[in-house]
Order: C-alpha cells, then sequence, then structure tokens
C-alpha cells in the first residue's frame, strides 16, 4: 500500500515533511487538505487535532512533521541520512530542529494567525513579543551559523528540513535584517537545494492565500 501524506501545498510544517520524502526519493500519494470531502472527514478521523502533515502507512498513523521525517529514516531510508547514526551529533540536529519549529516558526505563526482576529480582538501584545522572539533568533543564528554550510552536525539534515520553510515564511512576515549575513546565506542555501526548491515550485500556485502577501524577490 502506497505511503499517503495528508498534507496542503503552501503549509510550512509540510514543506518540511515533502523535503525528507524529496531528498530519498521515496514514493508516497499526495492528499490534498482543502476542506473538501470525502477527504476532511477522513483526516478528522484519522487525527481529531486536524494538524497536518499525517502520514498513513498502511494501518499505521504517523503525525507531526519531525516525527514523519525520523520514520521514514527508520521505514525508507535512503542515501541522505536526515538524523545522524551518531548519537551525539543526532542531539545536535534534534535540538537545532527544535530551534526552528519554537523560536522560528512559531512566532512567525503567531504574527500571521493575529491578522485572521476579529476586529477588537488583536493581539498587539503577543505580535510585538513574537517580533521580538525572531530578531532574537535571528541574531543567535547568525552566530551559529558562522563557518557552518549545514545547521547541525555538519551534514544535511531533520534541522534543515525544519529551516528551510521557517526562515523563507519567517523572512516574509518579519524581515531578516541585512546585517545578518550568514542567515541570509544560509537561506540561499535551503530555496537552493533541489528537494525545497520542489516544494516552493509546488506551492507556488497557492501563494496568493498567503495573508500577508509573497513579497518578490524573497523566496
Amino acid at each position: 500500500m502506497a505511503l499517503k501524506l495528508y498534507a496542503h501545498p503552501l503549509s510550512s510544517y509540510c514543506h518540511k515533511a515533502l523535503v525528507a520524502f524529496y531528498e530519498n526519493d521515496i514514493a508516497f500519494e499526495f492528499v490534498m487538505l482543502d476542506g473538501s470531502e470525502p477527504v476532511a472527514s477522513e483526516f478528522a478521523r484519522l487525527w481529531p487535532l486536524k494538524k497536518f502533515p499525517l502520514l498513513l502507512d498502511g494501518e499505521r498513523v504517523v503525525r507531526e512533521a519531525s516525527t514523519i521525517i525520523e520514520y521514514l529514516g527508520v521505514k525508507y531510508p535512503g542515501n541522505v541520512a536526515l538524523i545522524p547514526d551518531d548519537a551525539l551529533a543526532a542531539v545536535e540536529v534534534r535540538e537545532l530542529d527544535r530551534f526552528f519549529d519554537n523560536y522560528v516558526m512559531t512566532p512567525q505563526q503567531k504574527i500571521v494567525a493575529d491578522v485572521f482576529r476579529p476586529e477588537g480582538r488583536h493581539d498587539e501584545q503577543g505580535v510585538e513579543d513574537a517580533r521580538t522572539v525572531l530578531d532574537t533568533a535571528y541574531a543567535w543564528l547568525d552566530t551559529w551559523m558562522e563557518g557552518r554550510e549545514w545547521a547541525a552536525a555538519g551534514q544535511f539534515s531533520l534541522a534543515d528540513c525544519a529551516a528551510a520553510p521557517a526562515l523563507l515564511y519567517a523572512d516574509w512576515t518579519h524581515a531578516i535584517p541585512t546585517r545578518f549575513t550568514n542567515v541570509h546565506a544560509y537561506r540561499a542555501r535551503l530555496l537552493a537545494r533541489p528537494s525545497y526548491a520542489r516544494a516552493l515550485d509546488e506551492a507556488r500556485p497557492y501563494r496568493h492565500m498567503f495573508p500577508l502577501g509573497a513579497p518578490e524577490g524573497r523566496d
């Protein structure tokens, strides 16, 4: 039975999982989550929290992008090991994965989500705090990436799968200052990586859905 990935092409966390599939040329069926039936009900039965992506491998349900990537590495290993065999290197990879999800992706999504709040219910303090977290994260990452090609363990990894969509959308939402040249160079490498470039191309028809607008020349 073919692997099924329940996802949407514009979703940052779906991008993260897609990179793992494309890095190792793993065949799968993309199940579009656009609110239409019967897929919407199928997805809700599989995961009542309705957070995507979600992987279905026969009877096994795998939730959350990081877990999906780890699962693929165990069940469908390829030439690109996104989790290093060395235990300490793997710890560094997972640490950076958490950094990009918690301190780049999460505050970025906080800013975007505020756009959808009704008039009079906007969280100005929350948005300000999210921008502060992003500024702090950019500064730390710029120092961390000095002399590094990829984020962790000296190789392309789970951490970079997380970084690519996080830095794409974060720069659209709260621009990375030009002085952080290491971050900009790293972001450019991620966007040029064939696996992520493919995910980006597949998302282009849906960019009009990004509520803050997709800026020209920053993809």
